[in-house]
């Protein structure tokens, strides 16, 4: 019986539709982490790729190199406007250097304080920097502490684009380029 199954048509597409349904599920946790920051999302739509050219090999897959390369820039890109971005916003909105350092110490200490440290830390980072290293008044740091945020919640969105511009590049270079 086993004979007849694998000797089947059908039997000869299961490895492609596998590695579809596995490159499927990692598209769509890598879009969710794009959106939750508590999943690397930008890395896992890079394996996504990564796995479904090396489940599928270079001729099936419909995947050319350099779509790796663009995928891992853009990866790049967002990963470092993500980390940069509450100091542009605290720069953006007045504030010192020494508010820009602080919205980026309190991003990283507000990464162990999820999901409501993402948004405080870089707040109460470069309010306390520009109280304590720049000796500015309570309303001008006040202010630099709101750009951080802003300028945060601006890089969470960048980052959200950046993540569907991978998945469709993916699509794209799969279906129409390669």
């Amino acid at each position: 019986m086993w004979e007849t199954i694998v000797s089947s048509e059908a039997w000869e597409h299961v490895g492609t539709w596998a590695a579809w349904a596995v490159t499927i599920c990692l598209l769509i946790a890598g879009a969710v982490g794009c959106v939750l920051p508590v999943l690397p999302g930008h890395l896992i739509l890079l394996m996504a790729a990564v796995s479904h050219r090396l489940m599928l090999g270079r001729e099936d897959s419909g995947l050319a190199w350099w779509s790796f390369v663009v995928l891992g820039l853009l990866m790049a890109f967002s990963q470092t406007l993500e980390m940069i971005s509450g100091a542009a916003g605290s720069k953006w909105f007045g504030g010192s250097r020494w508010g820009a350092v602080g919205a980026v110490v309190g991003a990283i200490g507000g990464l162990f304080f999820m999901p409501f440290g993402l948004l405080l830390g870089p707040l109460i980072g470069a309010f306390a920097f520009e109280i304590g290293f720049a000796k500015k008044e309570a309303k001008p740091a006040a202010i630099s502490g709101v750009g951080s945020v802003v300028g945060t919640l601006t890089g969470m969105g960048i980052k959200i684009a950046v993540g569907f511009v991978m998945i469709a590049w993916f699509l794209l270079d799969v279906f129409l380029i390669g």
